[in-house]
C-alpha cells in the first residue's frame, strides 16, 4: 500500500474516496463538517439531521457524490468516533481502520483519511492514523483458497490540513513502521504449529535481524544445555522439534557494549510453538487455538522488528525461548524435579505449566547479559481470561514505576492494561515439598502464582509481567480489526521505548553533550 501525507484542503484529495471522522452528536453547520456539507451539496447535513449517524464510536454512513461536484473524490464516508473531548490518538488509530476496512470491503483502491485530531499533534496524528490503517488491512485468512479476500486499498493519503509537511511525513512513517510489525506478530500469531516450529520461529527472526540490522544469537539445544537451562529443557524434552533460544539486539549507532549499571531493558517472550499440555494433556476442544501460545515471542520479535528501523538512542535487548510442549516418552513427568539456569530446583507439578518454565530460564539469561529491566509477556493462563476477559491484560511485577509506565503507555495507544496484586504471601502456594518452588499454586489466583513464580527468577531487576492469553486473540472482528490474532502489547512496548528515548535525549542535552 503507497503511503502519502498532504497539509492541503480535503476537497481537492486526487483518491476514489475521503474518509471524516464525525463527533458524538455534531452538527453540520459548524466548524470542519461546514466545509464538508458545502463541498457535498448539503448531503452530510441531511444524514445528521434524519439521525442516520449520531457520531457513535463505529457508525458509518457511505455517500456516492456526483462527479464534478464540490470534490474531486466521488465517495464521502463518515465515520462516528465518539465523544469530542475522548478522542486522541488511540482513537484516531481506530478511525483509520475501521475506515480502510469498510471501504475496502466497497472495492475502493484509494482513500484519504481526514482524523480530526484538533489540538492534537500532527506527527501523531500522521502515525496514528497510518497505523491504524495499516493494522486495519490485516486478515487471517493466509491459506485460505475459496472465498479469500482479494479486493486491496492501494493507496492511503492521510490530510491535516495546513500542517507542517515534514511532520506529516515522519509520522506516517513511524506509523508505517508501527502497523506493518504489528502485522508482523500477527502473522507469526496466527501461524499453525506445523509452519511455526521452534526452528522455523528462529528463521523468521533471522531473517528480521538480517533485513533491519540487528545483532542476533541463536541458542540451539547444546548451548541451552551448557548454560544449565533445565527448566527450559524439561518442556522441550518431550517434543522431536529442537528448541532454540533467540536472542536479537539493538544498539544505538555509535555503541558497541554495554557499561556496568547502565540501563538495559529487555523484552521477553513466551514462544510456545504448540502446547499440547504435554503429560498433563489439555481437553482437545479448541487446542487448535494453542499455535498462539507463543504470541509472547512473536510480540518480541515484532518490537524488536520495529526498534531496528526506528532506532531509538537506547539499547534494547529481546530474549524468546521457543520450544513445543509435546507428550512423549521422553517428556517431563509430573512429579519430577529439574533444576533452572540458577540453581533453583523446581516439582513440575503440571506439564502444562509449562510457560513460566521456559521464561524462568529466559529471565535469568537476560539477566547475565547485563539487563537491568525485564518486561515479560506470555499467553500464560487461563485464569486472566476469566478474571478480564479480553479486555484488559493483566500486569504484575515488582517495579512500581516500570508497571504505571506499561499502563500509561498502553492507554495512549488504545491498549488497556489492569494490575493485580503480587503480595509475598502469594509465593507461599508456590512452595515445594521437596524442591525449592512448584510450577503451580493450586486454583486460587492462578493468573498471581504464575507470576511469583517468574519473580522467583527476576530478583535483582526492576521487572514487569504481561500475561496476554486474554487480550492476544480476538473471537470477533471489530470495525477496525479483524478477528484473530491482536499484536497486543506491541504498540505499548514501542510507546514505551519511546518515550525512555526522549528521557534518554533530554538527559544527554542537560549534561552538555549533543543530542
Amino acid at each position: 500500500m503507497e503511503i502519502k501525507t498532504s497539509s492541503g484542503r480535503f476537497a481537492e484529495a486526487d483518491v476514489q474516496a475521503v474518509a471524516v471522522a464525525v463527533f458524538k452528536d455534531e452538527k453540520a453547520g459548524e466548524g470542519f463538517l461546514k466545509d464538508v456539507d458545502a463541498a457535498t451539496g448539503g448531503l452530510v447535513g441531511s444524514i445528521l439531521e434524519s439521525g442516520e449517524l449520531k457520531g457513535k464510536e463505529g457508525e458509518t454512513a457511505y455517500i456516492h457524490l456526483a462527479p464534478g461536484g464540490g470534490m474531486k473524490a466521488t465517495r464521502l464516508l463518515l465515520v462516528g468516533v465518539g465523544e469530542r473531548n475522548d478522542y486522541k490518538r488511540a482513537q484516531v488509530s481506530q478511525f483509520a481502520g475501521a475506515a480502510v476496512r469498510s471501504l475496502r470491503a466497497r472495492n475502493v483502491k484509494s482513500v484519504a483519511l481526514v482524523p480530526r485530531l484538533e489540538g492534537g499533534d500532527a506527527e501523531d496524528a500522521a502515525a496514528a492514523a497510518v497505523e491504524g490503517a495499516v493494522i486495519g488491512i490485516f486478515e487471517p485468512d493466509k491459506y485460505r483458497t475459496i472465498e479469500k479476500e482479494e479486493r486491496a486499498v492501494e493507496q492511503l493519503q492521510v490530510i491535516v490540513e495546513g500542517a507542517q509537511d515534514e511532520a506529516l511525513r515522519s509520522g506516517a512513517e513511524r506509523g508505517r513502521v508501527v502497523g506493518e510489525s504489528v502485522n508482523f506478530t500477527r502473522d507469526l500469531a496466527n501461524e499453525p504449529g506445523a509452519y511455526m516450529t521452534p526452528t522455523i520461529m528462529a528463521e523468521r527472526a533471522q531473517e528480521v535481524a538480517n533485513q533491519f540490522g540487528l545483532e542476533i544469537d541463536v541458542l540451539d539445544r547444546p548451548r541451552i544445555e551448557k548454560e544449565g537451562m533445565g527448566s527450559f529443557l524439561s518442556v522441550a524434552n518431550g517434543s522431536d522439534q529442537p528448541p532454540k533460544m533467540m536472542v536479537l539486539k539493538y544498539m544505538p549507532e555509535g555503541k558497541t557494549s554495554i557499561e556496568d549499571g547502565e540501563d538495559y531493558l529487555a523484552l521477553v517472550g513466551k514462544g510456545i510453538t504448540f502446547d499440547t499440555g504435554g503429560i498433563s494433556i489439555k481437553p482437545s476442544e479448541n487446542m487448535e487455538l494453542m499455535k498462539y501460545d507463543m504470541t509472547g515471542g512473536a510480540t518480541v520479535i515484532g518490537v524488536m522488528r520495529a526498534v531496528a528501523q526506528l532506532k531509538p538512542p537506547i539499547p534494547v535487548l529481546g530474549v524468546v525461548p521457543a520450544t513445543e510442549n509435546m507428550p512423549s516418552g521422553k517428556a517431563t513427568k509430573p512429579g519430577d524435579v529439574v533444576r533452572a539456569m540458577t540453581g533453583k530446583t523446581i516439582e513440575v507439578i503440571n506439564t502444562d505449566a509449562e510457560g513460566r518454565l521456559i521464561l524462568a530460564d529466559a529471565v535469568a539469561y537476560a539477566k547475565k547479559l547485563g539487563a537491568t529491566r525485564v518486561i515479560d509477556m506470555a499467553t500464560l493462563t487461563g485464569a486472566v481470561s476469566i478474571a478480564l476477559g479480553d479486555v484488559n491484560t493483566g500486569i504484575l511485577g515488582t517495579d512500581q514505576e516500570l508497571i504505571d509506565e506499561v499502563i500509561e503507555c498502553g492507554r495512549e495507544v488504545g491498549e488497556k492494561f489492569w494490575q493485580l496484586p503480587l503480595d509475598k504471601e502469594y509465593s507461599k502456594q508456590i512452595k515445594s515439598d521437596i524442591a525449592d518452588i512448584k510450577n503451580v499454586g493450586g486454583r486460587k489466583a492462578g493468573t498471581i502464582t504464575a507470576a511469583a513464580f517468574i519473580k522467583e527468577f527476576a530478583d535483582g531487576v526492576a521487572w514487569a509481567h504481561l500475561d496476554i492469553a486474554g487480550t492476544a486473540w480476538g473471537d470477533e472482528a471489530k470495525p477496525f480489526r479483524s478477528k484473530g490474532p491482536t499484536g497486543v502489547a506491541v504498540r505499548t512496548l514501542l510507546n514505551l521505548i519511546e518515550r525512555e528515548s526522549e528521557r534518554a535525549a533530554g538527559k544527554t542535552s542537560s549534561d552538555g553533550s549533543s543530542k
